[in-house]
């Protein structure tokens, strides 16, 4: 079965990002594919220090939530990104685990699909959902597209309850994903991956 890992970066376990997320898990579970929602809010995420170890290692040098979490990545064919608006931005934890997670981990993310669903009270919405689909493309992720931007209003899970608009965006988005994961499998079956070529690296100093 195909699974697509969810990474809830609200500190609120049962907050409007978990809500709008299980609105998707209910509709990938209808196409046959398994969710799992990991909730990162409220765990101490420490930033990346730029040491490189993981390019020896194949993980991160603070062995923490971020490498247990690289075996779940690895076996999923979706991932979605879920943070409330921190100032016009996704929430310190999230970046601080994602910008680790995808660094450190040295998976082939190609061609898992990427999404991400952002909640907030009024504003921001918008950068913050650019700021955390920036992850997927430099990946080789594709992104799954939806009715409309990917958010849920309100304060408290009953807001979003509310916000049947954003619900709906939330459904089709689940069901966009659903319907990548399985073309690329089938695509992947029949013509196999595309190659990715990766020789050329910008480099205005003459060393890397």
């Amino acid at each position: 079965m195909a699974k697509v890992l969810m990474i809830n970066g609200s500190p609120d376990p049962a907050g409007c990002i978990h809500t709008a997320m299980e609105e998707a898990a209910a509709i990938l579970a209808e196409q046959g594919i398994e969710a799992e929602e990991l909730q990162i809010g409220s765990r101490d995420i420490r930033g990346c220090i730029a040491c490189r170890k993981c390019k020896e290692t194949g993980k991160c040098v603070f062995n923490d939530l971020v490498n247990e979490t690289a075996p779940k990545l690895a076996g999923a064919s979706g991932l979605i990104l879920g943070s409330p608006v921190y100032y016009g931005n996704p929430n310190g934890t999230i970046l601080s685990f994602v910008q680790r997670l995808f660094y450190s981990c040295g998976l082939d993310l190609r061609m898992k699909v990427g999404a991400s669903i952002v909640s907030c009270r009024r504003g921001g919405n918008s950068a913050t959902f650019e700021a955390l689909n920036q992850f997927f493309g430099i990946c080789g992720m594709p992104t799954a597209p939806s009715s409309y931007w990917n958010d849920v209003h309100g304060y408290t899970k009953e807001d979003v309850y509310r916000d049947e608009e954003g619900l709906q965006t939330v459904r089709n988005l689940a069901l966009n994903m659903a319907f990548m994961i399985k073309s690329i499998a089938d695509g992947k079956d029949r013509y196999g991956a595309p190659a990715t070529v990766t020789d050329v690296f910008t480099d205005f100093i003459g060393g890397r």
